[in-house]
């Protein structure tokens, strides 16, 4: 931050661009400036304004820390149709979910019990989000699993309503809400996915190849 210094009759001047200077003893008054002393606290306060919004730009640079789910809505990514278009594809519930951050019922939900092998997909976009092989029985009464198939395509944040803090799980390309993570899950992550199943679509392991998911068949060797 630059400063300037100046000299009038004997007294120090200090001032900051974009603030009105500032004399090291005495005031600076309207009748020296030929401004009005209310338009002078005027200039003077949005001056005081711009610098801490200055600073706190320089402080917290857009993109940097922890999002916050308040309402989240995005525009349509290449892998997520419009909302519109979501409407006519989904069920009530399984929008509810993904694009309002709603929650189903527990052990009234499709795949809680689920106990075939394979492979668990957005219900959205169809990206891989979790494989059988990390499911287990949390007794919640949700699917919840030890870890994504790629931990890159989840994306966390944070969720303070219900008076409560937890972490989200969304994912990347799809941005649909899929559940919470919780720090006390099994060995070996000690991670708990609590995953709604209205925001899944399970495939089949028999069925990978045939759907495009013939990639990840070495999940399930």
């Amino acid at each position: 931050m630059n400063t300037f210094f100046a000299s009038r009759k004997g007294a120090l001047t200090v001032g900051i661009p974009g603030l009105p200077p500032k004399r090291h003893h005495g005031t600076i008054t309207g009748k020296e400036t030929g401004m009005a002393p209310r338009r002078m606290t005027r200039l003077w306060l949005y001056g005081l304004v711009a610098g801490f919004v200055a600073l706190a730009v320089s402080m917290f640079p857009v993109g940097h820390g922890p999002a916050v789910t308040t309402g989240h809505t995005q525009e349509a990514s290449p892998m997520k149709p419009s909302r519109e278009e979501l409407k006519k594809r989904l069920t009530p519930l399984q929008y509810d979910v993904t694009q309002e951050e709603g929650t189903e019922p527990p052990f009234r939900n499709e795949y809680w019990d689920e106990k075939r092998e394979g492979l668990y997909v957005d219900i959205v976009s169809g990206e891989p989000l979790f494989s059988s092989r990390d499911k287990y029985d949390s007794g919640t009464g949700w699917p919840s699993f030890t870890r994504p198939v790629d931990p890159q395509g989840i994306v966390e944040r944070v969720d303070r309503k219900l008076f409560t803090t937890r972490t989200e799980v969304r994912s990347r390309n799809g941005d649909s809400h899929l559940g919470h993570v919780f720090p006390d899950g099994p060995q070996p992550t000690g991670l708990r996915y609590c995953i709604n199943s209205a925001a899944l679509r399970f495939v089949p392991v028999e069925d990978l190849e045939q759907q495009g998911y013939g990639h990840l068949l070495h999940l399930f060797r």
